[in-house]
């Protein structure tokens, strides 16, 4: 019964002052491996030959620790935590036990005391499952789409956003594009990209950011939808919101992948910006797909052409609104004056409507019925609204424009008419004179005064 409540450190020594006794090890060497003094080990042997191979083991083992905390002061602790902290953590509640109850208890000793009442759960076993979604059939059936914002360049360039464009039936990549941050724009330039080498396909599955999605349920105008989804539904393409990011987990999954694998490849390459980065991604996915993309359960490919002329897409493409015309022909347009110029158009375009289209590229153009009209842009002031909301997303975009805006202009050197003329101020203002010590005069007169009082001496 000794041995089995020995420890394995106990267990070790009477191995190996087994061997010693039996001489097949020497006491130095004995005292080399237990990391003990020859002393220690002789003071071993003799308790083994009196007292038995357990009685070397620690008189400690099977008893109650020195520092153990009482029972009492543990139910006095739950009672407590039952009463007041039952929805508190561990840290927390040991924390307000010592605040407010004067009992000091460490935050693990109460996390096991919680766990084994039941009153705490671990991250492990608070962790809940989603139900895996089955991949679609057919290729171009349903495309996630997704931005990632990381340093791509790591220290080389600064930091952007990475447009991902994934098939789900496939796991094929479709489209990448970097990008400065994720906005209407910079989605426009990719799904050009995307129709004009793939077609049209059913549908994409994004999350709920302002870009797929109107948050605010009372929103005025745009009938529900935002600029890409107006934009897909003249396209014929559906635009679906994910609930969780689980539920797109094969394009968050993507990101993950791209951050550890283009990362290496941008590095090998040497890429430094966006630029490069956009030209070198072709290569990179039509790498990774022949590698890593699978076959649909169906040979299907429901993407379809788009018969679309070059300036149609650009019209569908952009950022589209309706504004109403005042009285002497102006209207604002995103912290702008826009005046129409006036002709036989738009005179009667007073109290009505019109159009405005604004493109990726910066052009801007207004238009009735089709027709271009002719406009002067005036207060071209464009800060930032003052506590304007804006998303996670494009924050780091957003204060890169505001630094822009703040850089301190250098002052104007600006010469007065007194600098021009070569003026030099004197060191006496209006009034009666404060230099007339250095006056020559003065200090003649001076100097004679002192003469004549020395010759009367």
């Amino acid at each position: 019964m000794g041995l089995i409540a020995m420890s394995e450190r106990d267990l070790q020594r009477i191995e190996i002052l087994s061997k010693v006794v039996a001489s097949r090890m020497t006491m130095v060497s004995a005292a080399h491996v237990l990391d003990l003094s020859e002393r220690q080990v002789r003071r071993l042997l003799e308790q083994i030959r009196t007292g038995g191979a357990a009685s070397i083991r620690h008189k400690a083992i099977g008893r109650p620790s020195n520092n153990r905390i009482s029972d009492g002061v543990r139910d006095y602790a739950m009672m407590l935590v039952r009463e007041r902290y039952a929805d508190f953590g561990p840290t927390l509640a040991a924390e307000k036990l010592a605040e407010r109850d004067g009992l000091c208890v460490s935050r693990e000793t109460l996390r096991s005391w919680m766990v084994d009442a039941g009153l705490w759960l671990s991250r492990k076993q608070r962790r809940t499952f989603h139900q895996p979604r089955l991949r679609r059939e057919a290729y171009g059936e349903l495309v996630q789409i997704d931005g990632s914002e990381h340093r791509w360049f790591e220290d080389r360039g600064a930091p952007c956003s990475l447009l991902v464009f994934i098939d789900d039936a496939t796991g094929k990549l479709m489209q990448l594009r970097f990008v400065r941050s994720e906005s209407a724009f910079s989605y426009f330039e990719a799904l050009a990209l995307y129709l004009k080498r793939h077609g049209a396909p059913i549908a994409f599955y994004s999350d709920k950011h302002s870009v797929f999605r109107v948050a605010k349920k009372d929103a005025k105008g745009g009938q529900g939808m935002t600029q890409f989804g107006r934009a897909l539904c003249e396209l014929s393409i559906e635009i679906l919101c994910a609930n969780s990011s689980q539920a797109k987990g094969r394009v968050e999954r993507m990101n993950r992948t791209l951050q550890d694998r283009l990362i290496k490849d941008l590095r090998l390459e040497g890429v430094c910006g966006m630029g490069d980065g956009n030209a070198f991604l072709p290569q990179f996915m039509e790498r990774y797909n022949r590698q890593f993309a699978i076959a649909p359960a169906r040979p299907d490919d429901l993407h379809r052409p788009l018969n679309l002329a070059p300036d149609r897409l650009c019209d569908v493409l952009c950022k589209r609104e309706q504004r109403y015309v005042g009285a002497q022909l102006t209207f604002s347009f995103e912290r702008q004056r826009i005046m129409l110029e006036e002709n036989e158009v738009t005179r009667g375009l007073v109290g009505r409507y019109v159009e405005t289209y604004a493109y990726a590229d910066g052009r801007f153009d207004v238009r009735w019925k089709g027709h271009s009209l002719p406009y002067q842009v005036f207060d071209k002031d464009q800060r930032v609204t003052h506590a304007a909301i804006t998303e996670n997303k494009r924050l780091g975009d957003v204060l890169a424009y505001i630094k822009e805006r703040q850089e301190p202009l250098p002052s104007p050197n600006v010469k007065t008419n007194s600098d021009k003329n070569g003026y030099v101020k004197r060191a006496r203002g209006p009034g009666r004179r404060k230099d007339f010590m250095n006056d020559p005069a003065v200090i003649a007169r001076r100097e004679t005064a002192l003469s004549r009082v020395d010759a009367a001496e």
